[in-house]
């Protein structure tokens, strides 16, 4: 059976998805950075210099993998986050990025910012980027439309 090109695309989706992670973990190697991982990373990385809820997090979906509450548990124990109780809700618990986390991001920026060098004058270009961009999008709005339960298969 030849793959169509709708599941090719959710493979290289997911390869993609995995090198990106290798990509992340070689940089922290790099800065012998061993306390955090590379999905930790990047949930720091998009909470940026937002406060919020784990909730929030999985909501924004500034996470990745299953189980959020123990890589916020992580970040908060080798002091990349600070949680604190929320002013408005007792219940609530909110988390920001420490000055620890403040580095890590601001050299995961460094990172993309290098990257993006490194594509200028390649064939991967601005309009390529975009139009892929455009294209996941769409096909993120029909995967959501998908998860609105509308019967079996």
């Amino acid at each position: 059976m030849t793959p169509t090109p709708y599941y090719e695309a959710i493979q290289l989706i997911e390869r993609l998805h995995r090198h990106f992670l290798d990509v992340l973990k070689v940089e922290l190697d790099k800065k012998g950075i061993q306390d955090i991982n590379n999905v930790q990373s990047m949930i720091l990385y998009n909470i940026g210099d937002d406060e919020m809820t784990v909730g929030e997090l999985t909501i924004r979906g500034y996470y990745l993998g299953s189980n959020v509450s123990y890589n916020v548990k992580k970040m908060v124990e080798n002091e990349y986050l600070i949680q604190e109780r929320s002013v408005h809700d007792k219940r609530s618990i909110r988390v920001k990025l420490s000055d620890k986390g403040l580095e890590l991001k601001n050299l995961i920026s460094e990172m993309f910012a290098r990257h993006e060098g490194e594509i200028t004058g390649s064939e991967i270009t601005n309009e390529s980027l975009d139009n892929l961009s455009s294209t996941l999008k769409m096909l993120e709005n029909f995967w959501a439309r998908q998860t609105n339960f509308s019967g079996g298969f």
